[in-house]
């Protein structure tokens, strides 16, 4: 059903499919093939770098029309495609970029148009999908952090990459998706008529929460808010009015959602409370469950000998509970998150009986390991038995999966 849904979406689109450089280019044949039967029609454009891994001929084949690789390349543009990198910009109801190499990524962030894959990206308006693939260590250095950074402050959309052994023999993060991944994200991306949670308002918090120890320190976790905006983002392309509380995070703002900044978990716990009435209320942020009683005013400075300092913490109010257990304005479902350690039917065990002690309608438990990840494995629980759905991947793909069964909870209700 999945498929079939996904092939839908994609039918009498307009994909651009630009192939960029690394190993991971054989994937995209394979793309451009299923992208043709969904009853797209894609048109490629091959970089020099791809150009190293797949050719020109494969991928035309495959792709149904002749590929692209220049920018100054008059024959080209009198061929069959009678297209300029502008009329190729003007082409895709959707931009495919497959593999997206640290460089090409790099050229992107910059504003660089110095060849016809980078013009013709600076002159598209299209939603852009970007499917990564890299050594870890290149995906994990901080400038290709700065660079996605910026790129998904611009509004592009990310699937992948995956875990796993990579061409050059390391073992990380760094495999570009599967092509069964990228077509649903492709098929989420491709901005469908279809909005299921139009008239819908959510709720998400996210992050981490600063609890003040002295003027200078505090008490904080791992959590780097990633989930947490991925799942408000695939709410918002989803149709629903949706406001983010976030606690301090590195991550840009998502594109189509309001966004509140917070602190603490007591201005967390307001901001929340003042946001009801809502439909849906996703709760992912890791809120710190302890405060100090009175923060020190100044800096705490050390006693000498190894003096101990006691520091007295109070429990912090339980946004999850107080959401879930409310008369008038409760949510109409309460979604709650367990970050949670040990082994997973640990974890499962610990959330099942947070589910119960809340009183939240949902909760997904998932392992403390993958705090701060850009891939996740979550367990979502809806009930009292000991089922369970599973949902693995980067975050962003497994943020839709999530709101498409919101999305058929609502529909089921209506």
């Amino acid at each position: 059903m999945e498929k079939t849904l996904t092939l839908r979406a994609l039918s009498g689109k307009n994909i651009l499919l630009i192939v960029g450089g690394g190993i991971a280019a054989y994937k995209s044949l394979e793309l451009a093939r299923r992208l043709r039967e969904s009853g797209a029609k894609v048109q490629a454009i091959l970089t020099a770098g791809g150009r190293e891994f797949v050719t020109p001929l494969s991928l035309a084949t495959l792709s149904g029309a002749p590929v692209r690789e220049e920018l100054f390349d008059a024959s080209a543009e009198s061929d069959s495609t009678g297209m300029s990198h502008i009329e190729l910009a003007r082409f895709g109801d959707l931009v495919i970029v497959a593999p997206a190499s640290a460089n090409l990524i790099a050229r992107m962030a910059s504003g660089a148009a110095d060849d016809l894959a980078t013009t013709t990206l600076l002159a598209s308006d299209a939603p852009l999908l970007l499917a990564p693939a890299m050594n870890p260590n290149m995906w994990s250095h901080p400038a290709t952090r700065r660079n996605l950074a910026r790129l998904l402050g611009d509004g592009i959309e990310l699937v992948g990459p995956n875990e796993g052994d990579t061409a050059c023999g390391d073992v990380g993060i760094g495999r570009m998706a599967e092509v069964d991944e990228i077509l649903r994200a492709a098929a989420s991306t491709a901005a469908p008529a279809h909005k299921p949670l139009a008239g819908r308002r959510a709720l998400v918090n996210a992050g981490p929460t600063f609890e003040a120890i002295d003027s200078l320190r505090y008490i904080a976790n791992r959590s780097s808010g990633r989930q947490g905006h991925a799942i408000a983002s695939a709410l918002a392309q989803a149709g629903a009015d949706t406001l983010l509380v976030r606690g301090p995070c590195e991550q840009p703002a998502p594109k189509g959602v309001d966004t509140l900044n917070v602190e603490s978990a007591a201005q967390m716990f307001d901001a929340c409370m003042q946001a009801l009435p809502v439909d849906v209320a996703v709760m992912t942020a890791a809120v710190g469950d302890w405060r100090m009683r009175e923060p020190f005013d100044g800096k705490i400075r050390k006693r000498g000998n190894n003096a101990p300092v006691t520091l007295e913490l109070v429990e912090n109010a339980d946004i999850l509970a107080e959401l879930s257990k409310r008369k008038e304005d409760r949510p109409g479902l309460v979604v709650g998150f367990a970050a949670e350690s040990g082994d997973a039917q640990e974890v499962l065990a610990h959330a099942r009986a947070k589910r119960e002690r809340k009183g939240c309608d949902w909760i997904v438990a998932n392992s403390i390991d993958v705090m701060g990840n850009e891939n996740t494995r979550l367990r979502l629980i809806t009930s009292n038995n000991d089922g369970f759905e599973e949902f693995a991947g980067d975050k962003r793909l497994v943020a839709r999966r999530l709101v498409e069964r919101i999305s058929e909870r609502f529909a089921k209700a209506s």
